[in-house]
């Protein structure tokens, strides 16, 4: 193994820290939208390429077909997406981005680019740039072993565990005194 447990673990940390960070930030930017983060997410991945079936996208979001009909329909009422007969089945649909969408979206780019660029003042561009590599090479082995079958657990995962303690950053460090079966978990 090529990452030690401290670093694997210190990363899974830094990962929740940025991401309850970002929500903080996206929150802040949401008084221009009448669209929730939620939304806005779908957008994103409807935005990133060609048509796709609601199936699809509800599998690529993690949520269930109700949770994104509900999404998808308030997003057909702004007008943001459009719905077309899918060419290689005419019963189902593919979803895509309207002009207005497309317009939408490319605004929220824009805000939450100066935002970060306001955030990062400090920060020379080498060092955005390498924190976007990383970011890049994060995401790319998440999804990676999310494509995995067992969706990326290893059988270290489905093993028996060490329980962990909480110090006072929030970093836990093995407490050898207690083990976890898969059965307790």
């Amino acid at each position: 193994m090529s990452v030690n447990q401290h670093t694997a673990a210190e990363l899974v940390h830094n990962i929740f820290d940025l991401q309850r960070a970002l929500r903080g930030i996206t929150a802040a930017g949401m008084k221009y939208s009448d669209l929730g983060p939620a939304h806005t997410g779908v957008l994103f991945f409807i935005g990133e390429g060609e048509p796709l079936r609601a199936s699809a996208l509800a599998a690529r979001l993690g949520i269930g077909p109700s949770a994104l009909s509900r999404q998808l329909a308030d997003l057909e009422h702004y007008g943001f997406v459009v719905r077309s007969p899918d060419p290689l089945d005419g019963r189902a649909c593919q979803l895509s981005l309207s002009a207005e969408g497309q317009a939408y979206l490319a605004e929220t780019y824009e805000r939450r680019a100066e935002t970060l660029r306001n955030i990062l003042s400090e920060w020379t561009e080498d060092e955005a740039e390498a924190a976007s590599s990383s970011v890049q090479h994060l995401t790319a082995a998440f999804r990676s072993a999310s494509q995995q079958p067992g969706g990326g657990r290893t059988d270290a995962l489905r093993t028996p565990r060490t329980t962990h303690s909480t110090g006072n950053d929030g970093r836990h460090t093995p407490d050898p005194s207690s083990k976890i079966t898969k059965e307790e978990r």
